[in-house]
């Protein structure tokens, strides 16, 4: 059974207790709800990955607070820091490398939602996603969670009720894994700003 919880002081303290226990919590974000497990225990994503019935080739980001956030093993440079100046919290994520090259590349992004922000404080980064079955429509409040989600209660330890979210289009990706960076993905901040940064790779 997926317990309710309000997006009161208390009760994302109570969803921050779950992450950390393994639990695996929905929560509102500045475009959909997204769900999502405590980064400090990788293993866990493996349960996003059933619960959104999602292809295991689509690799799921990381929320942080800031940049100063990014965990240890992935490299954090200057125009990663001048990006996230410009455009954190909101609608940026950033594909880092792995420090020295080894390992894989993640991508993060602060969410520019109270709630979200609340969350990550309290438990540190989240591996997260968009809560709801892979290729279904986006949830955009806690009905929508529970109703997507409503023959997995088991797999859903709780839902964070923030009311109703914007929505909206997905946040533009930036990778950083090259010089100069690329746009991965088109989104709401446009390339002329990010140029306002960074030097961009010309279109394809």
């Amino acid at each position: 059974m997926t317990d309710r919880l309000p997006a009161t002081p208390e009760g994302i303290a109570v969803a921050a207790a779950l992450l950390r226990d393994g639990g695996i919590v929905a929560f509102p974000t500045d475009t959909v709800y997204g769900v999502a497990c405590a980064a400090s225990l990788p293993a866990r994503v493996e349960a996003l990955f059933e619960l959104k019935r999602r292809p295991v080739d689509r690799r799921i980001p990381m929320l942080v607070a800031g940049i100063g956030a990014v965990p240890g093993g992935w490299q954090v440079d200057e125009r990663a820091r001048a990006l996230a100046d410009a455009f954190w919290p909101g609608a940026l994520t950033l594909v880092l490398p792995a420090t020295n090259g080894v390992g894989e590349s993640q991508a993060f992004r602060a969410p520019d939602h109270p709630v979200a922000l609340d969350l990550i404080g309290a438990v540190g980064p989240l591996y997260a996603t968009s809560a709801n079955v892979s290729d279904e429509p986006d949830t955009l409040e806690a009905d929508d969670v529970l109703i997507a989600f409503a023959t997995q209660a088991d797999e859903l330890t709780a839902v964070l009720d923030g009311g109703q979210v914007a929505g909206g289009v997905a946040s533009t990706v930036v990778d950083l894994t090259e010089t100069p960076a690329r746009v991965l993905r088109a989104g709401p901040i446009a390339d002329d700003a990010l140029e306002r940064v960074v030097e961009l790779a010309p279109e394809p």
